[in-house]
């Protein structure tokens, strides 16, 4: 099964590429998520047939959907952001384009892009962490993806690090992702800055002197200049990163942890604190070896190759 088609699922936008078995994207193609949930089927079909007329050789599709993937890969059990509930993905996509259909979750594709093609290749275990707006991940062991008894595993974060803590969009409160993703990387900055204006100088000045809208951007554009507390935001969301990796290490022992998202465009601002953070956090990490912590290399492309590698698996 040379060559298959990988849909890599968004909020805003479907896209999707025929990919090789060393995971090259020989083709892409690339439309917007309709707002009804069932014509966002219909988009992911077209864009599967346009691809096969290109490259007819197609054998199977890979799709990967944003939310919670049943077992056996077939029913999108929720997902939020395009309001599917017990969709029936696979069967749809079969029979609206005649390839054989596999779904998985969005982020157990990029995790396994990353495994079979990117930082984690040569590796048997690995746990991919992406630090975006939130923190989503995918964990492989033993050279298979881990998805669970029920298909959900990987959601590390909603992993409870404060009983009681921050609200949560899941509902809950305390989840891992209110303190170590983007959006806790903004809030550090805006609140640091608009305690003490004249340490958060740098910020401010990179947003028109405003606190309460600092962005990311700010943030690390001030760090990268040696900006003191710019790189104390960068410095506490590490912690809290490491933190949750050491705790991630006790269950599952991986061989490298890889960093992602869009966080991870920052490179060793977010790298060097985080594996610092881990070792101190890391139970008996005197006595034990220390998983690696890589960012990761694969971009854009990590979701539509997942995916269509995983169509083969």
């Amino acid at each position: 099964m040379a060559l298959t088609i990988g849909v890599d699922v968004g909020g805003t936008k479907i896209a999707a590429g025929v990919v090789d078995e060393t995971g090259e994207i020989l083709a892409r193609t690339r439309v917007p998520t309709p707002a009804d949930p069932q014509w966002a089927v219909d988009a992911i079909a077209q864009a599967v047939r346009e691809l096969k007329e290109e490259y007819p050789e197609v054998a199977a599709v890979g799709v990967g959907a944003p939310g919670f993937v049943n077992r056996d890969r077939s029913t999108v059990i929720f997902a939020p952001n395009i309001d599917w509930e017990n969709e029936p993905l696979k069967q749809r996509i079969e029979e609206l384009t005649g390839l054989e259909t596999v779904v998985e979750n969005d982020a157990n594709c990029a995790a396994w892009a990353e495994f079979r093609f990117g930082a984690a290749a040569g590796y048997e275990d690995m746990v991919l962490i992406t630090v975006g707006t939130g923190i989503g991940g995918g964990i492989v062991l033993d050279g298979r993806m881990h998805r669970g008894r029920f298909g959900v595993a990987g959601e590390i974060g909603h992993l409870n690090m404060v009983p009681d803590g921050l609200d949560c969009g899941c509902g809950g409160k305390g989840c891992w992702e209110q303190y170590g993703s983007g959006r806790a990387l903004r809030r550090y900055g805006r609140e640091k800055a608009a305690a003490d204006p004249i340490a958060g100088k740098r910020m401010l000045e990179l947003n028109d002197f405003v606190a309460e809208t600092i962005r990311g951007i700010h943030i690390t554009e001030a760090a990268a200049e040696g900006d003191p507390l710019a790189l104390e935001c960068y410095a506490e969301l590490a912690d809290w990163l490491g933190r949750g990796m050491a705790d991630l290490a006790a269950l599952f022992d991986p061989g490298v942890f890889v960093l992602g998202g869009g966080v991870s465009d920052s490179g060793s601002l977010l790298l060097d604190p985080v594996a610092e953070a881990f070792e101190t956090y890391l139970t008996g990490g005197a006595h034990r070896p220390r998983a690696e912590v890589l960012l990761a290399t694969m971009g854009s492309a990590a979701g539509i190759a997942g995916a269509a590698d995983l169509a083969r698996v």
